[in-house]
């Protein structure tokens, strides 16, 4: 049938196109698609390319990024536990060297308190002797007055005094220690 429209003479069928539109329009596809291929594509590929590598890049960037954050994360982390152990030390320190000025201290206020006693005692003693020499005087003299009073005679003598008030004297200590 084409073939009888071609025959037919000069009228153009609108569904068979005329071959000189054919051999322009594959010359024209020809010249096109070497444009194409010759500039247009290779541009685009490049572009293609720079993208696909900064998109890459980018992602390698942040993955070192996030590496070193990492890295720098567990750093913190390692300081700031040997901070907290070395803030424990320090306080467990400052807890011994405290408990060890308290035991100064109470040994200090116990020796002060020893020495003190013990100066109180000494003082003690020696008001007791001077009390205890001051009793045997007066006592011994307050006995010779009374038994010069109840004998009748006068012990004027002063060796004899003397002798009767340390035997009494000693006749009241045998007497206070039973």
């Amino acid at each position: 049938m084409i073939e009888v429209i071609l025959a037919e003479g000069t009228e153009h069928s609108p569904i068979v196109p005329v071959w000189q539109e054919m051999v322009v329009g594959a010359v024209a596809f020809a010249v096109l698609c070497f444009v194409l291929m010759k500039f247009v594509f290779p541009q685009m590929e490049k572009t293609f390319k720079a993208r696909v590598d900064a998109i890459e890049g980018g992602i390698k960037r942040a993955e070192t990024a996030q590496a070193e954050a990492n890295q720098l994360l567990e750093q913190y982390k390692a300081q700031l536990s040997e901070a907290r152990t070395e803030a424990a030390r320090i306080r467990d320190e400052a807890r011994a060297d405290a408990e060890g000025i308290r035991q100064d201290v109470l040994t200090k206020a116990r020796e002060e308190s020893d020495r003190i006693i013990a100066a109180g005692n000494e003082q003690l003693t020696a008001q007791r002797e001077a009390i205890v020499r001051e009793l045997r005087s007066e006592v011994g003299t307050l006995a010779v007055d009374l038994a010069s009073k109840i004998v009748g005679e006068a012990l004027a003598d002063e060796a004899r005094t003397r002798g009767t008030v340390e035997r009494f004297i000693a006749d009241l200590d045998t007497a206070g220690q039973r």
